[in-house]
């Protein structure tokens, strides 16, 4: 396993593990619900060196979306400053270039 890979690994468990019961329940029933609507913000657990997105149309890949919405604000915080310490906490907009 690369540096990079481990890295991204560790940093999607150490996420994981801020959630609470409910709130995996809840991402887990989010990743079949309805797509984001623009400008939800969200985290994609298997590429979270991009960082906290902004949801543009259908560019959201919503199996693998953490949405803002589908956790308490504590929880989001902490997130962030999860991804903050990985370097990766910058919002970022899902639009077309």
């Amino acid at each position: 396993m690369k540096n990079d890979e481990r890295s991204q690994y560790t940093t999607r468990h150490r996420v994981i593990e801020l959630l609470s019961d409910a709130e995996l329940a809840s991402v887990s029933s989010a990743a079949t619900a309805v797509r984001l609507e623009n400008g939800d913000e969200y985290v994609n657990l298997e590429r979270l060196d991009q960082g906290v997105r902004r949801a543009f149309e259908d560019t959201t890949p919503m199996g693998r979306a953490l949405p803002r919405k589908a956790v308490q604000e504590q929880t989001w915080r902490k997130i962030v400053s999860e991804l903050a310490g990985s370097g990766s906490a910058m919002l970022h907009s899902d639009s077309p270039a």
